[in-house]
Order: structure tokens, then C-alpha cells, then sequence
């Protein structure tokens, strides 16, 4: 596991099995609060250990950024503390998130001592403030890649980890493109020191103009590759053809898997197209793609 001191008394973790995956912790004098968690257990366990071991203090608040797994599942490894999040993400996890654990175990011992901690306090709508010592950190609802994303800022640092909201490669088959899209014009604008991916490396200042250029233009070349391949006779096959670098992005980002979640944005898009058309993707499609 990656880690690096940001700010004072601000941190950031970043896993080195699992599609880069951030983290974050940020320590006062007596608690620290840590900002999600890390895809596997074995991580996890080592995030904490450094907080209580090292920086020599418990945690005592988990902010999730969103359900996704490699998000919220590792709330089990911080017994007592009190899991914070937006409302939606409390619902998904119960909805979506028990069962999806469940099928999980069965196909994967490494999650065999994993279990839901849902959030105990939510906010639905405007903001939730935090203090950690010195650090006001300030919770928004930032949605796109899934309904119920957030965002904590940390205030006197202008520090934000974005979440998914904002990531190497944009990701929105679990949420809405336009919102995304929204979200990472209005994260521009913030005025920030850095942005804490919720995959991926830190963006520094002088980074987050170009980086959010270009998850714009990604956005916009995967919209206008699908109009283009949904007028062709087989229009699932010339959308095979469109590979990520054609839309702006390199194949090795988020550990090799930008691919993959490319290919998803465009099936996404490209039902989303059919859906306003009045057409249907057939049962099956999906996978020539």
C-alpha cells in the first residue's frame, strides 16, 4: 500500500492490488476520521494499523464516499466507529451491498470476515461539517458515477477527495453521465489545492485544470463515438472498435483496467441512445460489445 502525508495531519492511502483505490485519514489530537476504505481486508487492516500505531491515535469516525464495495465494505475493521455518509449510500448498502457480499464470500474466502456496518448518520440534502482537530471537513453531495456519491473538503487546506466523482478514467454506468459531468465542472471551480481521486494518484493545483479538460473530453469524444456508431448498419460492432485511446484516455490507467470500464461506458451511452430513440439493445448484445 501507497501512503503520503498531503497536508499536515492529512493522509492519503492508495492500494497496490486493486485498481488504485484511495483512502484517506485525517488525525487530531485525541481521533482521526477516515475517508472510505480500501478493496481488500489485508489493506484495510494496514491503513489502521499505521493510524493507530504510528500516528498514534483510534478512529473514531468512516465517512463513505459511496456504497461501492471497495468503498464501504472494509467498515467492519473499525469496531466502534461511527460511519457517516449520504442517505442513499445507507440504502444501497442494504439494498445492493448485503447480498453482493454475500455472493462474494462464496466465490472468495479473502472476504469470508467481511460484514455490512451501515452508515449510522446521514444528510439528504445541503452539507455535513466535521471537526478533526485543526480541520473542518465538510461533506457534499457530488453524484455521477453512482446516485449517492459525496465529497469531503477539507476546509482550511482545500484539500478534496473526490471519491469516484472524480477519477483517472470518468465512470458513470452505475450513475448519470450529465451529473458527473456537472460534478467535475463544479470540483474545477472549487478552487483547490488538490484533488483526492478516488482512484488514482493526487492531482496537484497546477494539474486540475488539464485533468478536468480532459475527463470533458473524454466524456464528450465517448458521446460522440457512440452517435456516430449507433448510425452504422451493426452498430455494436463499429462501438468495439472505438478503444479508449480514441476517446482521449491511455489503456494502462487504474491498473490496466480503463479497457474494461471504457467498454462499459460505451454500452451505457449506447443504451442510453436507444433508450431515446425509441429502440432496445437486444438481450445478449451487451457482450459483443
Amino acid at each position: 500500500m501507497h501512503r503520503e502525508r498531503v497536508s499536515e495531519n492529512v493522509y492519503w492511502f492508495q492500494s497496490e492490488i486493486y485498481a488504485q483505490v484511495t483512502a484517506g485519514a485525517i488525525t487530531g489530537p485525541q481521533w482521526a476520521v477516515v475517508i472510505d476504505t480500501l478493496a481488500l481486508p489485508e489493506e484495510t487492516l494496514e491503513m489502521r494499523s499505521y493510524i493507530e500505531d504510528v500516528l498514534g491515535v483510534p478512529v473514531r469516525y468512516v465517512i463513505n464516499t459511496h456504497y461501492h464495495a471497495d468503498h464501504s465494505w472494509g467498515n467492519c475493521y473499525f469496531p466502534g466507529a461511527t460511519i457517516l455518509s449520504h442517505a442513499l449510500c445507507r440504502q444501497f448498502l442494504t439494498e445492493r451491498g448485503i447480498p453482493s457480499l454475500e455472493t462474494a464470500k462464496k466465490q472468495n474466502p479473502i472476504y469470508k470476515q467481511d460484514k455490512i456496518i451501515l452508515p449510522h448518520m446521514t444528510f439528504e440534502s445541503g452539507t455535513m461539517s466535521l471537526r478533526a482537530g485543526k480541520k473542518t471537513l465538510v461533506l457534499s453531495h457530488t453524484p455521477g458515477h453512482s446516485p449517492d456519491g459525496i465529497s469531503v473538503l477539507i476546509e482550511e487546506d482545500r484539500v478534496l477527495f473526490a471519491g469516484d466523482a472524480f477519477m483517472p478514467l470518468p465512470y458513470f454506468i452505475d450513475g448519470d453521465v450529465d451529473e458527473l459531468s456537472a460534478t467535475i465542472r463544479h470540483i474545477g471551480k472549487m478552487g483547490l489545492e488538490n484533488i483526492i481521486q478516488g482512484h488514482g494518484d493526487i492531482i496537484l493545483r497546477g494539474e486540475i485544470e488539464e485533468a478536468v479538460r480532459e475527463n470533458q473530453a473524454y466524456i464528450n469524444a465517448a458521446r460522440k463515438a457512440v452517435k456516430a456508431a449507433a448510425r452504422k448498419k451493426n452498430p455494436l460492432e463499429a462501438l468495439a472498435e472505438v478503444d479508449v485511446e480514441s476517446c482521449g484516455k491511455s489503456r494502462v490507467l487504474l491498473g490496466g483496467l480503463a479497457p474494461e470500464l471504457h467498454r462499459r461506458n460505451l454500452l451505457y451511452l449506447y443504451k442510453q441512445l436507444s433508450t431515446e430513440d425509441g429502440e432496445r439493445v437486444q438481450p445478449g448484445d451487451e457482450e459483443n460489445l
